[in-house]
Order: C-alpha cells, then structure tokens, then sequence
C-alpha cells in the first residue's frame, strides 16, 4: 500500500521552446485557465504560469530580464567561476614555486 498524502516527484523533463510557446498561446487566448491548461499537458501549474510570465518579459509586457538576458548571465556566472577558480589555482601554483626555489 502506497503511503497516504506522499506524491513521487516528477522526473525533471526538458522542453522545446515551440512547445512551451505553444502552451504559452493556449494561457492566453482564454479559453482554458492555466490549471486547466497543465492539467490537459500533464504539466505543473508553477512551470506554465512561470512559462507565461516569462512570455510577458519576453514580449516587453512586463519588467524582468528577457531569456537571451537570463541565458547571457548564466554565462558570464559560469565564465567568473572558472576564472575564480583559475586564479586560485594560479595562486597556488606560485607559492609553491616561491617555496621551491628558496
């Protein structure tokens, strides 16, 4: 017997930029509220509705950083850890040196 009240968390699954805009359009022509819209896709209403804002952002409805934004950032984030971590070991790397050559 399955333990009450205890759902299996979803596997996380990855999707296209067509289907999220697809679902996008679906939100806002009306017809179907977002639940009802997540519901339909086997979707969380917290993915579509993030998906819909992020639309708006996207489309200059709203204020927020833009995908192409949030894509830049999480790269020049990535880029500044390696290079953090490229200056450490440099770092490193020099004072083992210095103690190798008195």
């Amino acid at each position: 017997m399955e333990s009450m009240g205890k759902k299996k968390p979803r596997p996380r699954r990855s999707f296209t930029p067509e289907f999220k805009a697809e679902i996008v359009e679906l939100c806002r022509r009306g017809d179907r509220s977002v639940g009802q819209v997540a519901r339909d896709f086997d979707l969380t209403e917290t993915a579509v509705r993030l998906w819909v804002s992020q639309a708006g952002v996207d489309a200059g409805e709203r204020d927020g950083l833009t995908s192409s934004e949030r894509e830049e950032l999480a790269a020049l984030r990535r880029e500044n850890r390696r290079l953090r971590e490229d200056v450490e070991i440099l770092k490193r790397a020099t004072a083992f040196f210095v103690k190798e050559t008195r």
